[in-house]
């Protein structure tokens, strides 16, 4: 383990500047993650956590710290993105943490944007950006899932209700305070949510910083884009909200989705009935219109970035993005009342 840098990112207000990145098998993205960080290297404090792992992603990390002088940490058996995280705060030094994950890149100007805005407004004790709208996949799947993030996060408040680990900076004091990120969390799951619900209820502001962004080169596949919605965010985050009571209406929480949900549902409801009674199809139909004009922001959206063909692949996805999400709601609430009315326990970051 190389010894921590004390040569830092400086903003106009003299805030310094520590990249944290966890890594477990990030193959090539890996590599482009740490392409994008070489022209930083030499002004920012760079922390690598090789999260255990089978792939070459530790000699990566040590190679690129020979010519970016990072600190590259190791632990040896996988205890998830959260520990990780934790672990590569506690050896940085800072003001600012810049949490990223090892599947994006920055752009140019990501960090040199963070910094702004810390310095523009000194009373934000966290900040989150986005998703750019150029995915790295091409694949169907990850182009739709990218893009419909990015334009999630570019509609957002931009007084945020919770933290993202994948591009969201933070003051180190305020993170050490709060305890930092949950290690009860041993997947890439919500531990950045959970996080920003800790610091909100601590009294601290999170800015949506919509022109921060990082390119996600991700490829999502049918199979891990819905396991990872489901058990590893939708599952977890709605026992999260019945814990915090945190039903605001922002991102993917807006009032919007909700009647989406229901509107789905409903759908599905008179498709099912119209096999008794016909004149359900005709209420199916007003439904899909419904859902259509509710939803046509989005579309609108897609339709400009890919054109109609990949538009009208995207609707029936989305749709279905709302049917297993409020089937997962349903039954995370269910499991919370029945099994869950606990508080799931914190880890405390000592001051380093």
């Amino acid at each position: 383990m190389m010894q921590p840098l004390m040569t830092n990112m400086t903003s106009s207000g003299n805030l310094t500047l520590s990249i944290v990145i966890p890594v477990h098998n990030g193959g090539e993205s890996f590599r482009h993650c740490l392409d994008s960080l070489e022209c930083f290297a030499a002004a920012a404090e760079i922390t690598i956590v090789v999260d255990g792992g089978t792939d070459t992603s530790e000699e990566l990390a040590q190679a690129f710290s020979q010519t970016a002088r990072a600190q590259v940490l190791k632990v040896p058996q996988a205890g998830g993105p959260a520990k990780a995280r934790n672990l590569g705060a506690q050896a940085s030094h800072g003001d600012i943490l810049f949490f990223m994950d090892a599947d994006v890149t920055l752009a140019p100007d990501t960090l040199e944007q963070v910094l702004a805005a810390f310095d523009r407004q000194p009373q934000i004790a966290a900040l989150i950006g986005s998703y750019d709208d150029a995915p790295g996949a091409s694949n169907f799947l990850s182009q739709y899932k990218n893009l419909f993030h990015h334009y999630t996060h570019q509609q957002g408040s931009e007084e945020a209700s919770t933290f993202w680990g994948a591009c969201g900076a933070v003051r180190r004091e305020v993170f050490l305070a709060v305890g930092g990120f949950d290690e009860a969390y041993r997947y890439p799951s919500i531990e950045d949510i959970e996080l920003g619900y800790r610091l909100k209820r601590a009294g601290h502001s999170i800015h949506l910083c919509k022109q921060v962004q990082v390119k996600h080169l991700k490829r999502w596949e049918a199979f891990n884009l819905l396991r990872a919605e489901i058990f590893y965010r939708a599952l977890p985050w709605t026992e999260l909200l019945w814990r915090d009571r945190q039903f605001v209406n922002d991102l993917n929480l807006g009032t919007s989705s909700r009647l989406s949900i229901l509107l789905v549902y409903s759908l599905l409801l008179a498709l099912v009935g119209s096999f008794w009674w016909l004149g359900a199809l005709g209420i199916a139909g007003i439904i899909s219109l419904t859902l259509l004009m509710l939803n046509l922001p989005v579309y609108q959206f897609f339709l400009k970035q890919r054109g109609l063909v990949f538009t009208l692949k995207v609707v029936p996805w989305h749709w279905f993005y709302y049917c297993y999400g409020g089937f997962a709601f349903a039954i995370g609430t269910l499991r919370y009342h029945l099994f869950s009315k606990r508080n799931v326990p914190k880890t405390q970051l000592s001051q380093a």
